[in-house]
């Protein structure tokens, strides 16, 4: 049982990391930061940054290998779904929504690649 806690906590600082690895790379190509881990019960949003007049709500995916289709691909369905769900929750502080769209950071061993436009919302 011990090392599944620590493997829990290995994929939590992988996370982590991801995360601040895929900020730094949005703030490099000019997306303004809004909000991190916006969480609801149905779903959580890693990161919410603006791109000019656009509202970008990024999943970010690390992977430490790229085996098993890599970061990209562990974006199923059903966290699509969460995602959209936790989106139209932040949307309704907005008495008119900006335009908004989904990205993925997809993170394979270090390696960032950026997925614009993944799902409509």
């Amino acid at each position: 049982m011990q090392w599944l806690t620590k493997l829990t906590k290995n994929r939590q600082l992988l996370g982590q990391e991801g995360e601040k690895q895929a900020l730094r790379y949005l703030h490099e190509q000019g997306l303004v930061h809004i909000e991190s881990n916006f969480r609801r019960p149905f779903g959580e949003i890693d990161l919410i940054m603006q791109d000019h007049s656009t509202l970008v709500f990024v999943e970010v995916r690390s992977r430490a290998q790229s085996q098993f289709g890599g970061a990209a691909a562990s974006v199923t369905r059903a966290k699509q779904r969460r995602l959209v769900l936790a989106a139209q929750a932040y949307l309704q502080r907005y008495p008119q929504p900006p335009p908004c769209r989904f990205d993925v950071i997809a993170i394979d061993a270090g390696v960032v690649e950026w997925l614009k436009n993944v799902m409509d919302g």
